[in-house]
């Protein structure tokens, strides 16, 4: 009996393990130009009738990946949300899509984090929120 109790009990705590297991990000994948830690100064074009700005979001880590923005405006309206680091595996992979969504139809960083990927949510909120920042938005 004594030993079905223990048997019963490590099977327990390995199914608990297994099932708490979270896989973590192997690298990062850069998609755009080299990044930088910090925010750089915004770049304009000129050409057409609006001033667009592009200003790149600090870098931010969390255990799962770094996560970089580059938030694109014409005039103060967020026109396009792109990434230049983000993680290449995890669970916050599926979540940057929706985040982008989130963002440019919220205008802002106020934005939920999107369950199951909480870190790669706040690293992404935290690096759009740098960028509008870094343009005074």
């Amino acid at each position: 009996m004594k030993k079905t109790i223990f048997v019963v009990a490590l099977s327990v705590a390995g199914f608990i393990a297994v099932w708490r297991f979270e896989p973590t990000a192997m690298g990062t994948t850069t998609t755009g130009p080299p990044a930088a830690s910090a925010p750089s100064s915004p770049s304009t074009s000129a050409g057409r009738v609006g001033t667009s700005v592009t200003v790149p979001g600090s870098a931010e880590g969390s255990e799962f990946g770094t996560v970089q923005v580059q938030v694109s405006f014409s005039g103060s309206r967020i026109t396009d949300v792109q990434l230049l680091q983000q993680p290449q595996s995890g669970r916050g992979v599926g979540a940057l899509p929706r985040l982008r969504e989130e963002a440019l139809q919220a205008q802002s960083a106020n934005i939920d984090t999107v369950s199951g990927a909480t870190q790669t949510s706040e690293s992404y909120i935290r690096s759009l929120q740098a960028a509008l920042d870094a343009k005074g938005s």
